[in-house]
């Protein structure tokens, strides 16, 4: 009898995930999993026990959430980040890395630094420039129409650099009365939007930044002309703006899979920017500006992970197609849990590759 439990014992560990550590009763399920976990060295991973997590979300909660694995928490409390989850050699080490792992907020004072700075209504655009950004953050405020006020207008749209240096700002005359300015939120007043650039005018404008001079269709992540654009939630933006881009220069801070909830939920800025950054946004009045900030580092942290390079690190790469035909073959039944793992590819873009640009 315990012999027999020894060998099913043994079996089930033969049967577990490289990667998640979920164990299986029969190989074929192992074999399953594998084919629709898309478990790739892209994702968040323990650096106590090697965990691979879908989220840093699960990740967190993994390290010290309500049921976290013990030994993996008492490691981290002692020399995690609690910024950016990582694993550092010493509580010395970890107490350096962690106040450069915090950034302050732009909040205080921001409305007095960028009158100063004479971009409270920055509209020109100088995209001509040899200096001119690759990546550029947006973010738009809006305003309410409608009988009720609940209809979303852009009134206010910003874009800026990598470096925090507003590229364009400028309020937005909607193509419809406003019913409801929510001052509360946006800080706007009619007065801002009397002599306010035209929407058509203002959508024309970031267009022609965003393609730098290269044709809708021929725009591509690598090697084009094309800006990248990050952003929180810009599908309903670029909506507001009548604005088209191609989703695969899009890095939006809403969807990008690390960085949601575990129940594949999008995250608030406002939490993500608490969290991964270590400070507070949306106090008061909100500022465009201030979301492009939060956003760009956001993006800036997650491009500048460590990952190891691959050919090919998709799933949908056509070299990958194959092996994911070969999922249902006998002779992967015969491969080890490492063995499955090192084929195994990721079904999004790590942003990490923006960076091999």
């Amino acid at each position: 009898m315990d012999c027999r439990s020894s060998m099913e014992s043994s079996e089930t560990l033969r049967n577990k995930c490289a990667a998640c550590y979920k164990q299986f009763n029969k190989l074929e399920h192992l074999v399953e999993h594998m084919k629709i976990s898309y478990h790739s060295g892209h994702e968040p991973m323990c650096g106590v026990c090697k965990k691979h997590c879908r989220s840093f979300e699960s990740l967190r909660e993994h390290l010290i959430g309500p049921l976290p694995k013990q030994e993996c928490k008492n490691i981290f409390s002692f020399r995690g980040c609690r910024f950016c989850l990582m694993i550092l050699e010493t509580p010395n080490a970890r107490r350096i890395h962690q106040e450069r792992c915090q950034f302050s907020s732009v909040n205080a004072g921001l409305t007095t630094r960028m009158a100063a700075l004479g971009v409270r209504d920055k509209a020109m655009i100088d995209y001509t420039s040899s200096r001119s950004p690759k990546v550029v953050a947006l973010s738009c405020k809006m305003v309410g129409g409608g009988s009720d006020g609940s209809l979303d207008l852009c009134a206010r749209v910003c874009i800026t650099d990598e470096s925090d240096n507003v590229v364009f700002h400028t309020y937005v005359k909607p193509s419809m009365p406003v019913t409801n300015y929510r001052y509360e939120k946006t800080g706007i007043r009619p007065e801002n939007l009397r002599d306010a650039m035209p929407l058509k005018h203002a959508q024309r404008k970031i267009q022609e930044f965003l393609c730098n001079g290269e044709p809708m269709w021929k725009i591509r992540p690598r090697g084009g002309k094309g800006r990248i654009l990050v952003g929180h939630g810009l599908d309903h933006d670029l909506d507001r703006l009548q604005l088209e881009y191609p989703s695969s220069m899009i890095r939006d801070t809403a969807k990008y899979p690390p960085l949601m909830k575990t129940s594949k939920l999008s995250n608030s800025l406002k939490y993500l920017t608490q969290a991964y950054l270590g400070y507070d946004v949306h106090v008061g009045i909100q500022d465009p500006y201030e979301d492009c900030v939060a956003t760009m580092r956001l993006y800036t942290r997650m491009r500048y992970q460590k990952h190891k390079i691959e050919a090919y690190p998709l799933a949908a790469d056509a070299h990958n197609r194959s092996n994911q035909v070969a999922w249902r073959q006998n002779e992967f039944e015969r491969m080890s849990p490492d063995e499955m793992l090192s084929i195994s590819r990721s079904d999004y873009c790590c942003w990490c590759l923006d960076s091999l640009a």
